[in-house]
């Protein structure tokens, strides 16, 4: 994957403004369950659960099976991946 491509899709994966709160939160409290970020977020189950999809496909969190809840934490070494690609810009 090229820079320029990787970047666009960084940037997309932060195009929303609950997806932004919720990486924000992630890397806050540094693990997070999934009802939990529900809890800080005035939207639906659901509809985090769409916006935690789309992080993680973009590689900005990870997400781990514990139990019957996944815990999400932010991919801080993709982060910096981000912040590097945009200072080059």
């Amino acid at each position: 994957m090229n820079k320029d491509h990787n970047l666009a899709v960084l940037c997309k994966a932060l195009g929303h403004p609950a997806r932004v709160a919720i990486l924000r939160h992630l890397l806050q409290v540094d693990r997070c369950i999934c009802g939990d970020i529900v809890n800080i977020l005035p939207l639906a189950q659901s509809t985090v659960s769409q916006h935690l999809k789309q992080l993680k496909e973009a590689g900005l969190i990870r997400g781990e099976i514990e139990g019957p809840c996944i815990c999400y934490c932010a991919d801080k070494n993709r982060l910096a991946e981000l912040k590097n690609l945009i200072t080059a810009l």
